[in-house]
């Protein structure tokens, strides 16, 4: 079997994200919003799809893709016998009137290289997930595409005839295309397209400079940082799990799942994420998004969230071909109705810098304890409650280790917010919870096998209880911890180094692939129990598994090294930049920077 890969590229400006092939082809792109049909969606139909390329005339043509250094700007060469040209992908993010510009507006600059290529520009914007064809209106400078709540208007100074044509013609200058959604381009052209793209590299290459990052692999961390950075949608704060929906974890598996929301379990690990590379201004963001969420609550935390706060994402099929045949092809997410008790404690985690962190608190912006005790109150009311677990499955219902290592932090982070508000009965309840979690954390514990199992009663063993380490509830010098990692790694790691989530079939059988968080959870591990040398080479067999620009997707096959699940998947990341953290104060190398 040969090894599968992304071959493509992200762009975005936290307002929207598209996704572009080695062939210039744009692969995925939603708009209005990350959850919005998509306007491009060949990925997952070749001919609902739409499309929008700027190919090669030769059908023969190699291809080199590359990001702009420390930018999200991304560039794509083609060469053909004829010539050569570069397409530079970006959407436009700066700083502008003391706010962030980031229109729905997406630039693609065109140049020739060498010789007299030709190429076929083709612009055919889609609706409804590819059921809706949109009308196309010419003007002076521009084509207007209508049929959607807003137009979309593409304005280039390419003649409208070969592109209303899909005509070849010599590149024999440089060309731009302007897409826009709702508001239009009502500027100089190329003036403002050349203003934008110097205006964008800059923004990025000050905010990469703003990042706190050690050497240890740093190339690789600030892409990870840059590609989790679009995944906000700034609007709101949220943060999306991945841009796309329904990319299979396993070929014919089934398991294609609708990723465009803010599921709370990611909460802990994201906001450690910005944390460990310094950037506040993502974190607060974060922070009011789920204080929002919480203010709306009534009687349970959902497992996620729509990037607006949505609680209802009814789960769908479409009749699109799917991403190389794989189906369903799913809209929504049925996760939304699941049990899931760890978010409250996520909840409290996420919360707690905004009452003890000095770097957030503002005298006339109190931020109220309810939602401390709220979170805490549904602790105590789900303690005995079995739940779907991280991993949200659908039938099986368990009390899960997990939830309660969570119940366990989020009790430790009330506690720490009733001493720093000095609230005498807050404290006393979040210490007897601390406590309960305990019990019931230990109670998941295997004296025969030394080691923690996924739940109460259950033999099975569960890539999650590697956070009983990372987050601190065992000793990293114990032998019970040395114990249960070896356990782990008897039943859960493969020859490479990789991690499956678990080995018991769930609803939908046995997990064909590794989950990528996972195996960065156990780099984590390995330097919190000073297997420092091997955490490092895991790291460095780990970040082999990106595609050519250092994306990484949800899962990998061990076998072949296949990228498999959505992508670019923003958890996968997260986990790169904390493992290269933990690793990095390890090392505690004099070179560390921020």
């Amino acid at each position: 079997m040969t090894k599968h890969t992304y071959d493509m590229g992200v762009v975005g400006n936290c307002a929207f994200l598209a996704l572009i092939g080695t062939d210039t082809a744009v692969r995925w792109l939603c708009w209005p919003r990350f959850d919005s049909s998509f306007v491009f969606g060949s990925l997952l139909d070749e001919r609902k799809g739409g499309e929008y390329s700027v190919r090669p005339v030769a059908a023969d043509f190699s291809s080199k893709q590359y990001y702009v250094q420390n930018t999200n700007v991304l560039c794509t060469e083609i060469t053909t016998a004829d010539g050569s040209y570069r397409v530079t992908d970006f959407a436009p993010r700066f700083l502008q009137y003391e706010r962030y510009y980031k229109p729905l507006m997406f630039i693609r600059k065109i140049e020739p290289l060498e010789g007299t290529p030709r190429v076929r520009v083709a612009c055919r914007p889609v609706g409804e997930y590819g059921e809706q064809e949109l009308t196309r209106r010419r003007s002076s400078n521009h084509i207007a595409f209508l049929g959607m709540e807003e137009e979309i208007r593409l304005t280039t100074n390419i003649p409208l005839t070969y592109v209303l044509d899909e005509e070849d013609f010599v590149l024999n200058e440089t060309k731009y295309l302007v897409l826009t959604y709702g508001a239009p381009l009502e500027a100089p052209l190329e003036s403002t397209a050349e203003r934008f793209l110097v205006s964008t590299v800059a923004y990025w290459r000050q905010w990469v400079k703003s990042t706190s990052i050690s050497n240890f692999h740093q190339t690789v961390v600030i892409r990870s940082a840059l590609a989790l950075k679009i995944h906000q949608y700034e609007d709101t704060g949220a943060i999306i799990a991945a841009s796309t929906t329904s990319l299979p974890e396993a070929p014919g598996s089934t398991r294609n799942w609708d990723y465009r929301f803010c599921w709370m379990r990611d909460t802990y690990y994201i906001l450690t994420a910005f944390n460990n590379i310094g950037h506040s201004e993502e974190l607060e963001r974060y922070f009011h998004f789920i204080a929002n969420i919480s203010t709306k609550v009534e009687d349970k935390y959902q497992p996620l969230y729509g990037i607006g706060g949505q609680s209802k994402l009814v789960e769908k099929e479409l009749p699109l071909a799917g991403y190389l045949g794989n189906q369903p092809v799913r809209i929504g997410n049925d996760a939304y109705t699941h049990i899931q008790n760890d978010v409250y404690g996520q909840v409290l985690v996420a919360l707690l810098p905004l009452y003890v962190d000095c770097r957030f608190q503002d005298p006339g912006r109190p931020t109220p304890l309810a939602l401390v005790e709220e979170s805490l109150r549904l602790i105590e009311a789900t303690m005995d409650q079995p739940d779907a677990g991280l991993w949200e499955f659908r039938h099986i219902a368990q009390k899960h280790c997990y939830t309660y290592l969570f119940h366990w932090a989020g009790s430790h982070a009330a506690l720490q917010v009733a001493r720093s508000v000095g609230n005498a009965e807050l404290e006393a309840k979040a210490r007897r919870l601390l406590k309960v979690s305990q019990e019931h954390i230990e109670a998941c514990f295997d004296a025969e096998r030394g080691a923690y199992t996924n739940a109460i009663g259950s033999e099975n063993l569960d890539a999650s209880t590697i956070q009983l380490i990372t987050m601190g509830y065992l000793d990293p010098n114990s032998e019970r911890t040395k114990h249960h990692l070896a356990e782990l790694e008897k039943e859960l790691k493969t020859p490479e180094g990789l991690f499956y989530r678990y080995r018991h079939p769930d609803d939908f059988g046995t997990p064909e692939t590794t989950f990528l968080i996972c195996s960065f959870w156990y780099v984590e591990a390995l330097a919190c129990v000073g297997r420092l040398d091997e955490a490092v080479a895991e790291f460095e067999q780990l970040i082999t598994y990106t595609n050519h620009l250092g994306l990484l997707s949800e899962d990998v096959d061990a076998k072949t090294g296949s990228q498999w699940g959505n992508f670019p998947q923003a958890y996968s990341h997260v986990g790169l930049v904390n493992a290269a953290y933990r690793i990095a104060k390890k090392l505690d190398k004099p070179n560390f920077v921020g």
